[in-house]
């Protein structure tokens, strides 16, 4: 699958515990990204600082379904999830 530009749920939904330029203590769950920008495209795309959770994420039906309001719903439920699990 490929990434549906302007999405922005894997940029928002979970919790980054890695520095990202800007946010250097990461970002909680729920949270915008600071490089995501008004369309919702990361302005740190294929950069080196870019962390590598982010790097590391790809696309998957399963989690980003068919619209960008599923993606953002799936990927918040397994947040909470993970947080409950922990």
């Amino acid at each position: 699958m490929q990434c549906r530009l302007g999405c922005g749920a894997c940029c928002i939904a979970p919790s980054i515990t890695s520095p990202i330029p800007g946010m250097p203590n990461g970002k909680p769950a729920g949270v915008r990204c600071i490089q995501l920008d008004d369309r919702n495209l990361c302005k740190i795309f294929g950069q080196p600082g870019r962390p590598a959770v982010c790097s590391d994420f790809k696309p998957d039906p399963d989690i980003c379904g068919s619209t960008d309001a599923v993606a953002l719903s799936v990927l918040t439920e397994l947040e909470a999830a993970t947080v409950r699990a922990g």
